[in-house]
């Protein structure tokens, strides 16, 4: 394993799984530098260890992703390729790949395209890449017959769908270039979820597969029913989101301890959006539910960490669902994010934050009048 440059020697350390999720097999995140590998990112004096957590949430979960990631650097002058560790699920991986490349931009969500129209066909081209849907059996015996037993989400683990992310993994290598081919210096986690043996699965772990970074996130993002598994080393996985649509536990395996957690949750909405139908009030309850066993679980590890979580709010939402998966969603989310952004990071829970563990944050405070509502 190597660490982020300057860290000192990783301790080895057992992650504890999120509730509801099968452990992982990992002790740290990071791997061994590989030749041609990404520099690791340099650890800033007067700037605190942070690690960034990056859920899952679909095509309108990326966008949340953007625009709060980019709000945060604007308000900041924080680059998250900085983070002392990354975890990324589902949507949240490619995010992670982004990040770590530091390629997150707006060239990156919308590149050469004129007009909201054609950023639509975009993403649709680059994300929906038809397949022919196979593997009845696998789903059968992985996926059905142990959801009809347990009922939950997994039985829709392994199904077969009309769709591959192999669209998504070469909008990775497009995107980051020959980083995609291999593993980040920098403590990162992508995490996904093994069919066979239904566990979580963290790749960039010690004991996991050995893969590179693009497979690692069309794995993390095959949504189950729309999206076929991705096959590595003879075993399937999925979204990574089945266990949990954060997997901020994993961040345990931290060479040193955090000073801040920031986790972007867009599953994990506090408010309901007016009119919104019950299964998304459940869903987000479900997933808050989750994040915040997981934040109990480093407050426990580490008692002096800070935690700022950035979820969607009623007008995000409202331009989000109620379908996540929609292309057409992706602008308007983004936009709305912006907006909620103001308001957010201005608050009096989220600014003192960023002032206490970002020595440029305090060189920003002529700001926080421009971020709150009304400001100028």
């Amino acid at each position: 394993m190597c660490p982020a440059r300057g860290a000192a020697p990783p301790r080895s350390r057992t992650i504890s799984p999120a509730r509801g999720a099968a452990s992982t097999s990992a002790e740290s995140v990071g791997k061994a530098l590989p030749v041609g590998a990404v520099a690791a990112p340099p650890i800033i004096d007067g700037v605190s260890r942070v690690g960034l957590v990056l859920g899952g949430g679909g095509i309108t979960g990326a966008a949340f992703h953007f625009g709060a990631l980019i709000s945060l650097r604007m308000a900041t002058d924080w680059n998250p390729a900085d983070a002392a560790v990354v975890v990324g699920t589902s949507s949240g991986a490619m995010l992670a790949a982004l990040v770590r490349s530091d390629r997150l931009s707006l060239d990156a969500l919308i590149g050469d395209v004129h007009g909201a129209d054609e950023l639509v066909w975009e993403l649709r081209r680059r994300i929906y890449r038809r397949t022919r849907p196979a593997g009845v059996r696998r789903w059968m015996r992985h996926g059905l017959l142990p959801g009809i037993r347990r009922p939950g989400i997994g039985i829709a683990v392994g199904s077969p769908a009309r769709y591959t992310t192999d669209g998504i993994a070469d909008w990775v290598r497009e995107t980051v270039g020959d980083a995609a081919e291999h593993w980040p210096v920098a403590p990162t986690t992508i995490v996904a979820y093994e069919v066979e043996g239904r566990r979580r699965v963290a790749f960039g772990t010690e004991g996991s597969p050995d893969v590179d970074l693009a497979t690692a996130v069309a794995a993390s993002a095959a949504v189950p029913v729309v999206f076929e598994p991705v096959e590595i080393e003879g075993r399937h996985y999925v979204d990574g989101g089945v266990g949990s649509g954060t997997n901020a536990d994993l961040l345990l395996g931290s060479p040193e301890p955090l000073d801040l957690v920031i986790v972007v949750a867009p599953m994990a909405a506090q408010a309901a959006r007016e009119d919104a139908p019950f299964y998304e009030g459940y869903l987000s309850r479900l997933g808050g539910a989750a994040l915040e066993d997981e934040l109990q679980q480093l407050r426990a590890a580490w008692p002096g960490v800070d935690v700022i979580v950035l979820r969607p709010d009623p007008e995000v939402l409202t331009a989000s669902r109620s379908n996540p998966l929609d292309p057409s969603a992706a602008l308007p989310c983004f936009l709305a994010t912006l907006r909620s952004m103001r308001a957010t990071l201005a608050g009096p829970e989220v600014w003192p934050l960023l002032e206490k563990h970002f020595a440029s944050t305090r060189r920003h405070r002529s700001w926080l009048a421009r971020l709150r509502p009304g400001g100028a």
